[in-house]
């Protein structure tokens, strides 16, 4: 069985590919960076003894959907996993940030897992257990200032997960959606976050490889949403409870004072 992760150079992406292949998937790999993804496909047959077949290819470029599910189906008719990781966010106040950037942004976030996941479901469909994870972000569960369309992307993805889910909940495909916290990777910098906020994340922030343990027992279990991290569920949780202006207020106290 084969599982595709997009996003699997670094970060989550990398460790969820790699614990994928010690629970005995083959892998294929998807992100932008050809040298990184050979070394991780290397990896996963030295270390775990798995076949892993890489595509280099920046996924927000028109069309990108359309290859990777073409590809998929050329390297195996057992793919049983899928992994929507590629992303990313933009910090900044939404009127002063590039509005192209942006677009390029809600493309990755939103526009590709929908576009990949529509393709790749008739191939799941053909295994007996197959598995849909959307990476989105405990930004999914409240507006956040300066990450605006960041968190709405997440959320669309969260929603999205949870009506798909339901619409699939009758057949051999399970969705899940992952949403995590502060996480040790490259995600603040490409956001354009300054120092001290990095810092201030850093304090609370989780590895890769423990998010990739939650999301993948969550995954096989079956769950519908993996919140990793005693903090994060907390945190995510009182956003059902606490009135919205008052976590705005909150996450803007976050991340505005830095701008």
């Amino acid at each position: 069985m084969y599982a595709l992760v997009t996003g699997a150079s670094r970060g989550i992406g990398r460790a969820l590919a790699l614990l994928l292949a010690r629970r005995g998937y083959d892998l294929l790999l998807v992100a932008r960076s050809e040298d990184q993804l050979t070394a991780l496909a290397q990896e996963i047959g030295t270390t775990h003894q798995r076949q892993a077949h890489v595509l280099a290819l920046d996924l927000a470029a028109p069309g990108a959907a359309e290859t990777v599910a073409a590809w998929a189906r050329q390297q195996t008719d057992q793919l049983a996993v899928l992994v929507n990781n590629a992303g990313y966010g933009l910090w900044g106040r939404f009127e002063t940030l590039s509005l192209a950037e942006q677009q390029n942004m809600l493309q990755l976030n939103m526009a590709l897992p929908v576009a990949l996941t529509h393709l790749l479901l008739p191939a799941l469909h053909q295994v007996p257990r197959a598995y849909v994870l959307n990476v989105a972000s405990t930004a999914a569960y409240q507006a956040v200032p300066s990450l605006a369309l960041y968190a709405a992307s997440k959320a669309f993805l969260l929603s999205f997960s949870r009506g798909l889910r339901y619409e699939l909940k009758a057949t051999n495909v399970s969705v899940t959606c992952l949403s995590p916290g502060a996480t040790t990777t490259s995600f603040a910098d490409r956001a354009g976050m300054g120092a001290e906020l990095q810092a201030t994340a850093n304090k609370v922030s989780m590895t890769p490889e423990a998010v990739a343990e939650a999301a993948v027992a969550g995954l096989l279990a079956g769950e519908a949403e993996v919140v990793p991290g005693v903090l994060n569920k907390v945190s995510a949780g009182l956003t059902s409870f606490v009135p919205k202006g008052i976590v705005e207020k909150i996450a803007a106290g976050i991340y505005e004072k830095y701008l």
